[in-house]
Formats: structure tokens, C-alpha cells, sequence
């Protein structure tokens, strides 16, 4: 018999109070079930986290109220989980393949052929072995400040913190379970490795950024998602009426929870606007962009896994990474990323260096980081793929004020998981959790790297001078 383990969630009292999901359970339910059962698979399958604690602190403040009702069930034999509640056994099912992380079961996924090679991490001097204390008692007690919980305040859950200076780890911790072997969910960080590959797409002239998407669903002479290029999506400005909000009516929450293709579904979302118009951040803009990098790559999900491998994350000297793709082969690069604290950090480094790996070789085009970490659209507080400092919103002049610097940008994903990158400083924090609204434990990173900046200094600002911007539109 396989051994199961069972998250019991209150489902009998929760059930008396909402008996119209007894008799119809609705999209509601069925997008928090997907939500539970691919969340507690990945978190358990790749990363060894008890799923008890996955489900408590990572699905249960996604799902508020509807996480009493239900049953999750790992089976640890199977490598799957199913999540039911009450009556209805099969809400929602995930199964893990290795190398590829969970899917969820849905109409339409096609199987996946397990990959279990191993990927040691480069012996490189980045790091020691063992884990860095920080040797400087301000960094030491600002790490303290981003960990510390406290009563009246919204939890943190601060998993990993990794600072690296002048190209090696000068600090970092974890939290109890996690450790710097431990690979830590992506979310919206994943959004940043996408800008990675259509950056070496760029670099090797298989792709311009000017160029217009070409969907196959937008091929009408009529359709005015014909003039939507990879910039604009890039820079979430496609003008898709695919709204991203914590609704499970939202599109990209039916994208990713509802179908197997998510690209396809992104693609016959209609258009609300002309592009380049408005900025509205959306998790499906990404995904086209994800089959784009499968369709130039070639070779199924497979072959995505190669280039990946031989083209970012062996040259940056990074260990395994898990990347999740959906039911139809298409990387999720919006959102499912799986690697060390450590292996974040080093794929932050490559956009301190401008692209350039540490054997000096160029991996993405000249002037593509600093064309990413533009802001653009109507003064936006994002580049394309990068949350940025140097725009005129109130949110980057906040983070301004506070310490990080206006050359400063970010990798970004919802409960708290960033990669911070200060270019003037030499500098790149890692900083990973399940952290709760509305601020998601920001103010204490930002404390931590005004902290980190004053005991590392060893220039002054006025020293740096900022790389110039290039024109990138045709680079290649």
C-alpha cells in the first residue's frame, strides 16, 4: 500500500457554513484546490518540505477561509498529491516528474519523460562549503531584523538571505528546514530567467525585441494583436485584457490553474487597448513569451532544459534547477523556477556584470541589462522583466529614499522572493520567503541593504559612473 500523508484542514465545519459547493463545487474551488495540490507537490518533491508546513505557510494565506476545506493527501510513493474536500475526492491532482517538477492533471497534458541528471554546483570560489556568517555586526543585525517575527506585525516566514559583495558571499542564512542546498520556489522571479534566454535569443540573432509576436491565433489581417511585439510584452504593456488580481475569476488565474495550454489561453485573451499604450502587469504576457523561447529553441520541453543548461545556467556554474513546464510542453517562465539561494545569486550576478558570465564571456547582448532595467512605460517602476529605481514613480523614489539605490533593480515575486542587483555597489542580495501584505517584508530589506552598503562601501557614489543605455531594438 502507498504511504500517504494527510493535511486535514477542518473540512467537516468548514463545509456546514458553504453547503452550495457541497451540491456544485465551483471555479472557486477548483482553482484553490490547484493552488493546494501543486503548491505542497512542488514544495515536497523538489524542494523535501514538510507539506504540512508548505500548506500552513505558503497555501494557506493564498486561500484565506477556503483553506479549512480541504484534504491533502501526498503520496510519497506515487509522487503525487490530491486534494478533495468532503464529498468531491478529486478536486485537484499533481504529479511530479524529475527534472520537471508538478503539474497539475488537466485535459490535454501530455506525459513528460523523466530526467534525473544531477548538476553539481560550480567549485569556483564563490562560496565556501558551508554557510557565510556575516562578519559585520550591522549586516549581522539587519539579517536579524529581515528573520525577527513579530507579534503585531504581518509574518515574514524569511526563508533564505544571501549577500554577495565584489562577487562572492560575504553573508547568509536560512531558516529552520531550509538550507543552501534547499531550492526555493521562483514565483514572479521566474519572469527574470525568461529575460535571460530571449536575451541570449537576442545575442545569437534569433530574435529582435521590435519584432511582433506572431501568434498563431493572431494571424487575421483584422486583429490588432498583430502589432504586439516582444518589447511589449517584455515591458507588460501588450494591452491583453488579461487581467492579473488575487480573484480566482481573473484570466491568469484560470490560465494557470484551469488549462494545460496557458499560452494558448494568454493568446486568445482579446485586446482592450493598442500596445505600448499603459503598463498593467500579467503573468500571461510572460508565457507567450515562454512558447516564443520554446518555439526558437526547439525540441519539446527536453530541449528547452538543454539550452537553458548549456546556455545560462553552466555558464554562470549553477547546480540543478527545476524549471515547470505546462500540460503542452510550454516553460511556465512566469512563474516556476526552482534553485538555491545561492544559484539565485549567482543568476543575479550576471546582470551585475552586464551580461557577461565569469569567464568573461558575453551571454547577453551588449546594453541588454541596462535596456531590461529601464522603466518606460508611462513612468512605470518596471523595465522588462525587472522592478527598477531610476523612473519617477512613488514607489521607486520610496525605495530610493530608503537606502537602495536609484541603479538598483530587482527580480520580484508575490510573498517576498527578490534578487536585488546594485550595479554601483557590487552588490546582490538574495532574499526568499512567505511573506504576507501589504508590503511583503520589503522595508526590512531595504533596511538591509543600506546597511549592507555602509559597512561594504569602498567607493563613493560620485566615483561610479552609470553605463550609458544603448540602443538595443536591433541588436541583432
Amino acid at each position: 500500500m502507498a504511504k500517504k500523508i494527510y493535511i486535514a484542514a477542518g473540512v467537516a465545519l468548514a463545509l456546514s457554513a458553504t453547503a452550495w459547493h457541497i451540491v456544485r463545487p465551483g471555479q472557486v474551488m477548483r482553482i484553490a484546490a490547484g493552488v493546494a495540490a501543486h503548491h505542497v507537490c512542488s514544495m515536497t518533491f523538489i524542494s523535501g518540505q514538510d507539506p504540512k508546513q508548505t500548506y500552513d505557510q505558503l497555501v494557506a494565506p493564498v486561500l484565506g477561509g477556503f483553506s479549512r476545506l480541504f484534504e491533502v493527501h501526498v503520496d510519497r510513493a506515487t509522487h503525487s498529491v490530491d486534494v478533495s474536500s468532503g464529498p468531491f475526492t478529486a478536486l485537484a491532482h499533481a504529479d511530479f516528474t524529475p527534472g520537471y517538477g508538478c503539474r497539475l492533471s488537466l485535459p490535454g497534458t501530455r506525459p513528460l519523460v523523466a530526467d534525473t541528471a544531477t548538476h553539481p554546483q560550480a567549485n569556483d570560489g564563490f562560496a565556501p562549503a558551508g554557510a557565510v556568517t556575516a562578519a559585520q555586526p550591522a549586516i549581522a543585525a539587519a539579517i536579524d531584523r529581515v528573520f525577527t517575527e513579530s507579534p503585531d506585525q504581518p509574518v515574514k516566514h524569511v526563508k533564505a538571505v544571501v549577500i554577495v559583495k565584489d562577487g562572492h558571499v560575504i553573508a547568509e542564512r536560512y531558516a529552520p528546514g531550509f538550507d543552501l542546498h534547499t531550492p526555493l520556489l521562483s514565483f514572479s522571479v521566474a519572469k527574470s530567467f525568461t529575460n535571460a534566454f530571449l536575451g541570449v535569443l537576442s545575442r545569437e540573432g534569433r530574435i529582435r525585441v521590435d519584432q511582433p509576436l506572431g501568434a498563431p491565433e493572431w494571424q487575421a489581417a483584422d486583429d490588432p494583436r498583430r502589432a504586439i511585439t516582444v518589447e511589449n510584452l517584455m515591458r507588460m504593456s501588450s494591452g491583453l485584457d488579461a487581467e492579473e488580481a488575487e480573484s480566482a475569476f481573473s484570466p491568469v488565474a484560470r490560465m494557470e490553474f484551469f488549462h494545460a495550454d496557458m499560452a494558448g489561453f494568454a493568446a486568445r485573451q482579446p485586446a482592450k487597448e493598442a500596445p505600448g499604450r499603459t503598463f498593467e502587469y500579467t503573468s500571461a504576457d510572460t508565457v507567450l513569451l515562454s512558447r516564443l523561447v520554446g518555439e526558437k529553441v526547439g525540441g519539446g520541453p527536453a530541449g528547452l532544459r538543454a539550452f537553458a543548461r548549456r546556455e545560462v545556467f553552466d555558464r554562470l556554474g549553477m547546480g540543478d534547477v527545476t524549471m515547470e513546464f505546462d500540460g503542452q510542453g510550454t516553460f511556465v517562465g512566469s512563474t516556476y523556477v526552482y534553485t538555491t539561494a545561492r544559484d539565485y545569486a549567482r543568476f543575479g550576478m550576471l546582470y551585475l556584470r552586464d551580461g557577461i558570465a565569469p569567464d568573461g564571456q558575453r551571454l547577453l547582448p551588449e546594453g541588454w541589462v541596462d535596456w531590461s532595467r529601464r522603466s518606460t512605460v508611462g513612468g512605470s517602476p518596471y523595465g522588462a522583466g525587472f522592478w527598477t529605481n531610476d523612473g519617477p514613480s512613488k514607489p521607486a523614489r520610496w525605495r530610493v529614499e530608503a537606502g537602495f539605490p536609484k541603479d538598483g533593480f530587482y527580480a520580484s515575486g508575490t510573498m517576498g522572493q527578490r534578487i536585488y542587483v546594485v550595479p554601483s555597489e557590487k552588490l546582490v542580495i538574495v532574499r526568499f520567503g512567505y511573506s504576507a501584505p501589504p508590503d511583503y517584508g520589503i522595508e526590512d530589506d531595504l533596511a538591509l541593504i543600506k546597511a549592507t552598503i555602509a559597512a561594504t562601501r569602498t567607493v563613493k557614489p560620485s566615483q561610479v559612473s552609470p553605463s550609458p543605455v544603448r540602443n538595443i531594438m536591433r541588436a541583432s
